[in-house]
């Protein structure tokens, strides 16, 4: 009986050592392959996490500038994350708030740089776009119409296209340019929602242009429905 199970046993050896020359090498590199790209998954984490929080603290300091006023230290905290954090989103959100004081301060020139920086690299898209938008708004102040109007001329998310649509029509009541000023503004109050403060100053607009929104006139009410009500 022991030499018929010394026989199995030497039988099953015999396989795994036939399964291992068969196959070992493949499992081998596969197992390599798995632990190294795990490895390279938990660095990347890592990595990506110290990144983050590096860039929170530099954007902490950039916020405390702000509140304080002091454009210089917040120009500096922005230029270390631009330099070293420039794909995440505490660059662009600084860039943004940059930006807004250097417009308060009267630095147009420095906000368009800062603008133009989160417009075109910025690692957000979200940002890019809102960026865009806002550098419109400074080129408007400096008369660089034709560029301002570039900056809302491309493709931009959902939730902006009412205010982008609105400030074309701006741009192009500055050139002069009443027809494609209206259409603009048509678009811009079609996309605000019918509660937002923003489309009766849309409404407005135009209105001054001669066409009022077809959505007042259909709610008007008739002749026929005033004679009723009468």
């Amino acid at each position: 009986m022991a030499q018929h199970l010394d026989l199995e046993e030497q039988e099953q050896i015999e396989q795994l050592k036939h399964f291992w020359n068969t196959w070992g090498n493949l499992i081998t590199a596969v197992l390599v392959l798995a632990f190294g790209a795990l490895a390279a998954w938990n660095g990347y984490q890592y990595w990506q996490n110290r990144q983050a929080t590096q860039a929170a603290a530099l954007f902490d300091a950039l916020d405390v500038a702000a509140s304080a006023g002091d454009v210089q230290k917040m120009e500096q905290a922005f230029a270390d994350l631009r330099a070293s954090y420039a794909s995440t989103v505490q660059a662009a959100q600084a860039g943004l708030l940059l930006a807004k004081a250097q417009v308060d301060k009267g630095q147009l020139d420095a906000a368009k740089g800062t603008l133009a920086w989160v417009a075109n690299d910025a690692g957000e898209e979200a940002y890019q776009a809102l960026a865009h938008l806002r550098l419109s708004g400074v080129l408007m102040e400096q008369k660089a119409l034709d560029e301002a109007l570039k900056q809302v001329s491309g493709n931009f998310p959902a939730q902006l296209a009412a205010l982008v649509a609105d400030r074309k029509g701006d741009i192009l009541m500055l050139m002069d340019k009443r027809k494609e000023a209206a259409s603009a503004y048509a678009d811009a109050y079609k996309a605000f929602d019918a509660e937002s403060p923003y489309r009766r100053l849309v409404e407005i607009k135009l209105q001054a242009l001669g066409a009022a929104p077809e959505a007042n006139a259909a709610s008007a009410p008739s002749p026929a429905t005033k004679e009723e009500r009468s």
